[in-house]
């Protein structure tokens, strides 16, 4: 099916609720399981889980999934790791879902993949940007959605190296993401820059950043620029801090997600100007396939599409595309079916690399502005996922890693 008809659905299609055609087809459904960190990231989870509704919805008015209804049940993990091991253990055993979904945070969502492979269940990862997920530690039954730290680092890189900065500092948070993001900024960029040196560098707790003293350990190593992994309110708190201390004057800063309207509108006047940023600027983005996604999700919510958005419901639209295509959901049909499994998505079309279960789904990479009081992002590029990958040779001897 033609990219631009397959998201042309008319509104009307639409106006059911989703749950509505589930129950009405009990008896013949496709249950898909998902569990996030609702309670603990509700500014990209609230986006997210309404995307996923809409690709249901779109999903079930077309018909289905081989003549069944798709059903929607999502859990809290709790943002911690046992909980999601046994949200996941409660949909497939209790539930008995047929396709297991979602994770936001790395942590979880590598207890949940190690839980699809010690269960031999089928798991499509959408969030989490670890690249333990499907490189270091990858298995044979989880699949990811998003660009991860390797490759969302790659496009920054492409970027910073540019920039020709000697002296950098890096700020993330400390746990799996940020140490994962960090880890392949600094060796893509040294392997651009190889007189660059790493100066400073600090990695606050998730979610409990002492942006002051972040921010004056940072200014006291008087780096040329930094890279910058926070987000939320940890994003929100050291922006706030560094502009008020002068952080940011005369540097750059180079800083995944920032462009992501999550974490800029929450900045609103206080949006620094100038950094070179990975986001998500619907409000620019001229294709038929985004504009025919961006009509259905405002006219369905009233509001516009955040990147939550956009990966809920590239998920979803993914996990039908493969049940789909296996016929089934039995878990070899299913991984069998995702190796090589092209699906059209609002950015355009990705494929679920065979190698390493990776999408190529990529990112929008631009620099923050200001406009009209509000953070925005500008010169901004879709840089394709498949242009930034490893080799071949490093995957195979990564995933074969004990």
């Amino acid at each position: 099916m033609p990219a631009r008809r397959s998201f042309c659905l008319t509104i009307a299609a639409l106006a059911a609720p989703w749950w509505a055609a589930g129950a009405a087809h009990a008896q013949g459904t496709i249950k898909i399981g998902e569990l996030n960190s609702y309670k603990a990231q509700p500014a990209f989870l609230g986006p997210y889980k309404k995307g996923m509704e809409l690709a249901v919805a779109q999903a079930n008015a077309a018909g289905g999934v081989n003549g069944k209804q798709v059903v929607l049940i999502t859990r809290d993990d709790n943002a911690n790791p046992g909980d999601a091991v046994r949200m996941a253990e409660e949909l497939v055993t209790r539930e008995r879902v047929d396709v297991l979904a979602g994770t936001f945070l790395s942590h979880t969502g590598m207890a949940v993949a190690d839980f699809a492979k010690q269960k031999k269940v089928f798991f499509l990862a959408g969030e989490p940007l670890t690249d333990k997920l499907t490189w270091q530690g990858g298995n044979a039954t989880t699949f990811r959605l998003r660009p991860g730290t390797y490759m969302q680092s790659a496009m920054l890189v492409a970027e910073a190296a540019k920039l020709n900065k000697k002296r950098w500092a890096v700020v993330y948070p400390n746990y799996e993401y940020g140490q994962s993001a960090v880890a392949a900024f600094k060796r893509l960029l040294k392997a651009a820059q190889p007189d660059v040196e790493f100066v400073a560098e600090q990695a606050p707790p998730l979610g409990r950043v002492d942006a002051g003293s972040v921010v004056q350990a940072l200014a006291d190593a008087k780096p040329d620029a930094i890279f910058n992994a926070l987000f939320s309110a940890d994003l929100s708190k050291f922006v706030r801090e560094g502009n008020t201390r002068g952080l940011f004057k005369g540097r750059t800063v180079v800083s995944l997600l920032t462009g992501e309207p999550e974490y800029l509108d929450p900045l609103r006047s206080e949006t620094p100007e100038g950094w070179i940023v990975t986001g998500y600027p619907w409000y620019g983005i001229k294709t038929p396939e985004h504009q025919a996604f961006l009509d259905a999700y405002q006219a369905r919510f009233k509001d516009y599409p955040r990147a939550g958005s956009v990966v809920g419901y590239n998920m979803i639209v993914s996990a039908i595309a493969g049940l789909r295509k296996a016929g089934s959901s039995d878990t070899d049909k299913l991984v069998a079916a995702f190796k090589g499994l092209q699906v059209d998505t609002p950015w355009g079309r990705i494929t679920y690399r065979p190698q390493d279960h990776q999408s190529t789904m990529g990112a929008f990479v631009g620099k923050t502005s200001l406009k009209d009081g509000k953070g925005v992002m500008v010169d901004f590029a879709y840089k394709d996922g498949a242009d930034f990958q490893p080799t071949d040779a490093e995957i195979q001897q990564s995933r074969a890693a004990p």
